[in-house]
């Protein structure tokens, strides 16, 4: 009796963990081709640019891509307002175009607490943005935590380098 109960309480957790089993996709998805240009139409001066040329353009017509924070913070201080006011003054000059901003954190720190500080640099970011007048809807927000380091080493000097929200262009 207890060889058979053995027996069903096996049967039954094989059936249970191939239920859970990932299955493969039917079919996977298209290799990346190269950077599609905007579609055609009313886009002011953005028409016929390719994405990365308009990645381009934002990068070398704004202060800085870049936002750094201090320890454990998130506020924005005079030099953010700065990089983040000639973001919303290109982003003002070009109403099409979809932003991204990335917040990242320094190595110290669990995952979830990083994620979460990371979350709070870039809406803060996204806020800011907000309030001198870009669309929130043309802003969305993402937390690495600490998963992306721009500096790898373990010194105060690549820790504040990480310590940041990076404004992405999308379109």
């Amino acid at each position: 009796m207890a060889r058979m109960t053995t027996s069903l309480l096996m049967a039954t957790a094989l059936i249970a963990t191939a239920g859970c089993a990932k299955k493969p996709p039917k079919t996977l998805p298209p290799a990346p081709a190269e950077q599609p240009t905007t579609p055609q139409g009313d886009y002011g001066n953005n028409e016929g640019q390719t994405m990365s040329s308009l990645a381009e353009q934002f990068r070398r017509e704004v202060t800085s891509d870049t936002v750094h924070f201090g320890l454990d913070m998130y506020d924005i201080d005079a030099e953010a307002q700065g990089i983040l006011n000639s973001q919303a003054t290109w982003l003002a000059a070009h109403p099409d175009v979809r932003i991204t901003i990335e917040g990242h954190c320094d190595e110290r720190g669990t995952r979830e607490y990083n994620l979460a500080l990371g979350d709070r640099r870039a809406n803060s970011a996204k806020n800011y943005l907000a309030a001198r007048g870009v669309a929130a809807s043309r802003i969305t927000t993402i937390s690495y935590g600490k998963e992306r380091p721009i500096a790898l080493g373990s010194d105060e000097q690549s820790w504040a380098q990480n310590r940041r929200a990076v404004t992405i262009v999308l379109n």
